[in-house]
């Protein structure tokens, strides 16, 4: 008798978001309870994976400091207009 030992989880259906993200695009970065919105200015990939960003240098739109942002931070990106 065979017996199943599988996890039971279920493989993501859609790349996170970050993935997609680029310099030029603005972005929504959620920090807890506190969210701000800023432009890429440049994206940094892994060590493992060079083409996989893990970190974001965003400039927020409000104050226009420029801050390194953990990558999946990153909740939304503002659709151009």
């Amino acid at each position: 008798m065979s017996v199943d030992h599988s996890s039971g989880a279920k493989p993501p259906t859609k790349d996170p978001l970050f993935l997609h993200v680029k310099a030029g695009m603005t972005v929504v970065v959620s920090e807890g309870e506190n969210w701000w919105m800023g432009d890429v200015i440049y994206k940094e990939g892994g060590a493992r994976d060079p083409k996989v960003p893990t970190l974001f240098q965003i400039a927020c739109v409000d104050t226009g400091v420029i801050r390194w942002v953990n990558a999946d931070l990153v909740t939304h990106v503002v659709p151009a207009t």
